[in-house]
C-alpha cells in the first residue's frame, strides 16, 4: 500500500483570532511531521496537505474538535512520495482570489451535483453544458469530454469569460467544475447575477469524480498543486512533468520533443535565439515608447547643468574659478546668475566668494527648462550582455547638449536601462536617422570606443538625395570646416579637417531622387551631407 496519504479541503466559515489559529495548526503539523499548505482567511480554510495515514487521521481528528470545522469535507489520494517539499501556514484574505464584491460563499452557493448524478446527466441528456472554470494550462491536461473552458489565465480573469458565453447559455443547464470545487463556490452565485437561469457546480469537484465515476465522460487526468503535478482518473499520479521554466505541465509526448530540455525549457516556453531577441527589443521599445510619452523634455523642469572643479583651481573662489573654467562669460553675468540662485552645490544656492575644493561638483540651474520637441521613434534592433544596437530617428541628439537634455537618446536609454548607463561607442548627427552602438559598461566602452576612433568599424548609410547624380559611383575628399556656420551646419573648407566620402548609386528613382550608398571613411559632422551637396 502506497505510504503517502494526500488530502484536499476546504470549507467557507467565519474564522476570527486567525493569528492564534496559524500558531496551532503549525505546531500540530509540525509535530505530526506533515507538509503542504494551510491557507486561513476571514472568510473560511482550504488545505492541501500530505503525511503518514496516522498522522493525517490525527490532524483531521483535531481539527474537527472545532465546531465551526467539524464537518470539513475531505478528499483523499495516495501516492509512494511526499508530494510536497515544506509546511505552510498562510494568513489571507479570501481563500480563493475573485476580486467581486457581494459574492459570499458562507451564505450562499448554487446547487451542488453529485458526481453519479452528473454521470447519469452525461448518459441521458444532450442539453448539458459543462463549463471548466479552471485555468488554460490546467486544461490542456484534461477535462470532460465536450466540455466548454473558461479561456483564462487566471481566475480573476473569470468574470471577463462569463461576459463572452453565448446569450442562449442562459436558459441552458450549466454544470461548472474544477479541481475540488473551491473556485465554483464563487463562480456559480456570479453567473447567477450575471443571470443565467439553472447553475450548477460539481460537488467535490473532478477528484470527487474521480474517486466515484473514474474515467467516464473524462479525457485526460487532473491537474493538482504539487509535486505531482496530475492525477490519473484513478488517482494514481500522472507521467505528466512540469517546466520549471514555466511552470506549464508537459505531457508524456511533450516530453519527446527536443525542446523539452529541463529545467531550461519545453515545448510551451521554448524559444530560438532569434525569437528571444525579438521578445526582447519588443519588450525595450515598448519601455522607451512609455519614457517618451510624453517627451521627457516637454514638461517644465529645473535643469543643472554640472560644473566639476579642477585641480588647478583648489581653493580658489567659485567666482574667480569660473571666469578662469569660461574666459568667454562676463562676470556681469555670473554675478546674475548668484543673485539669482542659479548657482547651486548640492541642491543649494551659492555666492561667488564660496572657497572651492578640487572634485567639488557645482551646478549651473536652468529653471523650469522646456526642451523643443524631438523624433522619439527610437528602436532596439540588438542586445546582449555588451551592446545595445538601436535605430536612431531624427531629429533627435546623441548627447545631452545645448537645448537638448533629457530630449537626447542618451538620457532616454538611461532611464530604461537603469542601473546601467548606455554609453554610445560613436557619433551621429542629430538630424540623422541611423543605426548607433552603445555599450552597457566602462570596460567595453573602453575597447570598442577606439576602434570607431581609428575607424576599424565600417560604417554603411542609405542616403535620399534630390537629383539624378551623371555619376555611377565616386569618393569625395574634400575637408570639413572645423567649426558650425552662420546657418548651424559645417560646410567644405580647404583649411578644415580630413574627410572622405564613398557613394554608390542604388536607384534613380521616377521622382526625381536617387537612393545611395554611402560609406564614410571618416567621421566629421554633417560629412555625408557636405560632400553630397
Amino acid at each position: 500500500m502506497l505510504p503517502i496519504v494526500n488530502i484536499a479541503a476546504y470549507k467557507f466559515v467565519p474564522l476570527a483570532d486567525l493569528d492564534s489559529r496559524r500558531d496551532f495548526l503549525r505546531e500540530l503539523t509540525r509535530s505530526l511531521d506533515i507538509k503542504g499548505t494551510i491557507l486561513l482567511t476571514p472568510e473560511g480554510i482550504n488545505l492541501f496537505l500530505a503525511g503518514s495515514r496516522e498522522s493525517i487521521d490525527q490532524f483531521l481528528s483535531t481539527l474537527r474538535e472545532d465546531p465551526q470545522l467539524a464537518d470539513i469535507e475531505v478528499k483523499e489520494s495516495l501516492s509512494a512520495d511526499q508530494p510536497f517539499e515544506r509546511m505552510l501556514v498562510k494568513l489571507k484574505q479570501e481563500i480563493i482570489a475573485f476580486g467581486i464584491e457581494g459574492i459570499e460563499p458562507r451564505t450562499y452557493t448554487s446547487r451542488k451535483l453529485p458526481a453519479r448524478e452528473l454521470q447519469q446527466w452525461l448518459r441521458e441528456r444532450d442539453d448539458v453544458v459543462l463549463y471548466d472554470v479552471r485555468n488554460d494550462y490546467e486544461v490542456e491536461v484534461g477535462t470532460f469530454t465536450g466540455a466548454v473552458p473558461a479561456g483564462i489565465d487566471h481566475f480573476r480573469d473569470f468574470p471577463e469569460a462569463v461576459a463572452q458565453l453565448p446569450e442562449e447559455y442562459k436558459q441552458r443547464p450549466i454544470v461548472m467544475f474544477c479541481t475540488g470545487g473551491i473556485r465554483c463556490e464563487k463562480a456559480g452565485p456570479f453567473m447567477e447575477q450575471a443571470g443565467f437561469q439553472e447553475i450548477y457546480q460539481l460537488e467535490g469537484g473532478i477528484l470527487k469524480y474521480f474517486e466515484e465515476c473514474g474515467s467516464e465522460h473524462y479525457t485526460g487526468d487532473c491537474f493538482v498543486f504539487d509535486k505531482r503535478v496530475a492525477l490519473t482518473p484513478a488517482l494514481d499520479e500522472a507521467p505528466t512533468a512540469l517546466c520549471y521554466a514555466c511552470l506549464h505541465p508537459v505531457s508524456v509526448e511533450e516530453q519527446q520533443s527536443p525542446d523539452y530540455n529541463p529545467p531550461r525549457s519545453c515545448p510551451h516556453c521554448y524559444q530560438t535565439a532569434q525569437e528571444k531577441m525579438q521578445r526582447l527589443c519588443d519588450d525595450r521599445n515598448a519601455a522607451i515608447a512609455k519614457v517618451c510619452n510624453p517627451l521627457p523634455g516637454s514638461t517644465p523642469y529645473d535643469n543643472v547643468r554640472p560644473i566639476s572643479i579642477p585641480l588647478r583651481l583648489d581653493r580658489h573662489t567659485l567666482g574667480d574659478a569660473l571666469r578662469e573654467m569660461y574666459p568667454h562669460i562676463p562676470l556681469e553675468e555670473l554675478q546674475q546668475l548668484a543673485a539669482a540662485g542659479q548657482l547651486v552645490h548640492k541642491d543649494a544656492s551659492v555666492t561667488l566668494d564660496r572657497i572651492v575644493r578640487a572634485g567639488e561638483r557645482y551646478g549651473r540651474l536652468f529653471p523650469a527648462q522646456v526642451e523643443p520637441p524631438v523624433s522619439a521613434g527610437i528602436q532596439v534592433i540588438y542586445e546582449d550582455n555588451a551592446l545595445i544596437v538601436v535605430s536612431k530617428p531624427a531629429p533627435l541628439p546623441m548627447h545631452p547638449c545645448g537645448r537638448f537634455n533629457r530630449n537626447s537618446l542618451e538620457w532616454i536609454l538611461k532611464q530604461v536601462y537603469q542601473p546601467a548607463k548606455p554609453r554610445p561607442a560613436h557619433r551621429l548627427d542629430a538630424n540623422t536617422t541611423g543605426v548607433v552602438v552603445l555599450t552597457k559598461s566602462r570596460q567595453v566602452a573602453a575597447r570598442l570606443q577606439p576602434q570607431f576612433e581609428r575607424d576599424e568599424v565600417e560604417k554603411v548609410y542609405l542616403a535620399r538625395v534630390v537629383g539624378h547624380p551623371t555619376w555611377d559611383e565616386q569618393t569625395c575628399d574634400e575637408p570639413i570646416s572645423r567649426e558650425s556656420q552662420n546657418f548651424g551646419g559645417r560646410t567644405v573648407d580647404p583649411d578644415g579637417l580630413p574627410a572622405s566620402t564613398h557613394a554608390r548609386v542604388l536607384e534613380r528613382l521616377s521622382d526625381g531622387t536617387t537612393l545611395l550608398e554611402v560609406r564614410p571613411k571618416t567621421g566629421r559632422t554633417n560629412q555625408i551631407r557636405v560632400h553630397l551637396w
